[in-house]
């Protein structure tokens, strides 16, 4: 009973101070109150850890709920970083350009979508490419928020280890970092060092009616 209520008592702490520090965030004088000043004042310190987030499974929405998570993070003064393993550097998609808008960081990697490939040692090589830069940025502690969209896939064709990089995360990755992955066929070493994985199921998809992705939904 006691542990309830002191649970209820938190949380209402937490939002009412919360409430608060909106007002003083967004009252239009063009002050901005730091992250970490914010949210020190109202969540207990051992409650800031840092979490492994995986998106996963067959399902649409992968990638949207992790660029959800960016916008939400910005939205509180975090630093973050979308590193995109597939996606073409020259592609122009709706979150490109809203990243642009916003002023994210925002890398793409990729030469396309892998059955599109005209040299897939080339699209090998990307991938390598993108990891290391990850590691440069994850290693660096600037972040708050890291996102690596479609990373699962290079795992799935061999172009990453596995083992390699779950070791390296479990040596380097900051303490407070959020590191969330998007794509199909999370291997299952990942998903046992996650915090947290959701796996998205489809239901119905309207490509099974013969509609094509839409603009603002699918990219």
């Amino acid at each position: 009973m006691g542990t309830s209520a002191g649970f209820q008592d938190n949380y209402r702490c937490e939002i009412n101070t919360e409430k608060s520090l909106s007002k003083k965030s967004y009252s239009g004088n063009g002050n901005s109150i730091d992250y970490n000043q914010r949210i020190g004042k109202y969540m207990p310190r051992q409650e800031r850890k840092g979490l492994i987030i995986i998106h996963t499974g067959d399902g649409k929405g992968k990638s949207t709920a992790a660029f959800g998570m960016v916008l939400r993070a910005w939205g509180r003064g975090m630093k973050t970083c979308v590193i995109q393993f597939i996606k073409s550097e020259t592609a122009v998609w709706g979150e490109t350009m809203a990243a642009r808008k916003l002023e994210l960081e925002w890398i793409t990697t990729g030469d396309g979508f892998t059955w599109e490939s005209k040299n897939l040692d080339d699209t090998a090589a990307r991938a390598v490419h993108g990891w290391e830069l990850a590691k440069e940025k994850i290693a660096s502690g600037n972040y708050d928020l890291i996102v690596l969209d479609e990373m699962t896939y290079p795992f799935h064709f061999g172009w990453l280890n596995v083992d390699d990089v779950t070791g390296w995360l479990a040596a380097n990755k900051p303490e407070k970092l959020h590191l969330v992955i998007t794509g199909r066929d999370a291997p299952p070493k990942l998903v046992d060092m996650a915090d947290l994985v959701s796996e998205i199921k489809a239901v119905k998809h309207p490509f099974d009616k013969g509609i094509y992705a839409q603009p603002g939904v699918e990219y």
